[in-house]
């Protein structure tokens, strides 16, 4: 277990905030891998704009969306004003949220230049008001976390420093990503750093959990990370896109030592179902025929073989004909498990 302030999570497995990705029809996939629990302990919204939830702009709320099944659940918002962020968060805790997290580590443009994101990790003293203006409206139930990275550059590191700074100021967790704003997410996540702020932390707020996030893509790779930095945690973001059964099979690893059973391609398939029809009831047919026309790309790699199934989806015109599709796909794969087995 993990324990994030008085939220105890089932297992010390957290996924990314990803912009574009972790809306709740995904959430509610990686929550049930069809009947088992999925292992995430706690999964994250989109990036929120505090004004635009605020003013419950349509495409903000669908991006906090929530629901009885999708908990506990963390809300994660971005910018600048500690005031619009502690009214932010007052909104999300009245909307679900069992966590708020402050974003101090997303490098892409359009929100650092803004001076949200990463550019917060340039101005630690502003970091620090936001964090303790959140604290303040919160109550006790709600612990507020932050997601930082290692720096703005190389020449700017913050590993031994702000995050000191942010559980001072009552940040309950902190999530590491380990590479600088200006690597972007080329690389490889320097678990060094990430083991420089779990000391540094410890040292003063042990009852404070670092949770250790980048390049997460085998249950290998997870305990590596812990225990190559010593953190409480590890979140995942992009190896959970392309197969939202990882936390599954990390969970397992880690608590056995061994691999489960892999899921088989039927079963992969069918998750991928699962995911198409929660868009379609959440959000309507065409915005699921075009969401998994994005996302097949991830999907694609771990339904193979499959020819021309990228090609396929492309091609669909509506929600009975990508059930169809996959229909047939699942309905080949086990008419092959079952030659195999013969």
């Amino acid at each position: 277990m993990l324990h994030i302030g008085p939220v105890s999570l089932e297992t010390p497995l957290l996924l990314a905030p990803i912009a574009g990705y972790c809306d709740l029809a995904y959430r509610l996939v990686v929550r049930s891998v069809r009947g088992e629990h999925g292992g995430v302990g706690l999964a994250c919204t989109d990036l929120l704009c505090p004004q635009a939830i605020l003013s419950e702009n349509q495409k903000s709320l669908w991006l906090a969306a929530t629901s009885a099944e999708d908990r506990p659940l963390c809300m994660q918002l971005y910018g600048r004003d500690p005031q619009i962020m502690a009214q932010a968060a007052t909104w999300a805790a009245g909307h679900g949220a069992a966590v708020v997290d402050v974003n101090m580590g997303c490098p892409v443009d359009k929100v650092t230049k803004k001076n949200g994101g990463s550019k917060l990790l340039c101005e630690p003293g502003l970091a620090v008001e936001i964090v303790k203006a959140i604290v303040r409206v919160l109550p006790a139930a709600i612990p507020v976390t932050c997601k930082i990275r290692l720096g703005w550059d190389d020449q700017t590191l913050i590993v031994d420093s702000l995050p000191i700074a942010l559980a001072d100021a009552g940040a309950a967790a902190i999530t590491v990503h380990g590479r600088t704003t200006a690597q972007m997410f080329r690389g490889q996540a320097r678990l060094e750093g990430i083991a420089k702020v779990v000391e540094a932390v410890g040292r003063r707020h042990p009852q404070v959990a670092v949770i250790g996030n980048g390049d997460i893509k085998t249950p290998a790779d997870a305990r590596r990370m812990i225990e190559a930095t010593g953190c409480h945690g590890v979140m995942v973001g992009r190896g959970a896109l392309s197969q939202p059964w990882i936390f599954r099979d990390i969970a397992h690893y880690l608590a056995t030592g061994e691999m489960p059973e892999p899921l088989t391609q039927a079963q992969r398939a069918r998750l991928v179902l699962d995911h198409f029809e929660n868009l379609v009831r959440l959000r309507g047919e065409r915005v699921a025929i075009n969401t998994l026309r994005q996302r097949m790309s991830w999907y694609s790699p771990h339904l193979q073989p499959w020819a021309g199934l990228k090609r396929q989806v492309q091609e669909i015109k509506s929600a009975e004909e990508f059930r169809h599709l996959m229909g047939t796909g699942i309905d080949e794969s086990r008419r092959s498990a079952v030659r195999g087995a013969t």
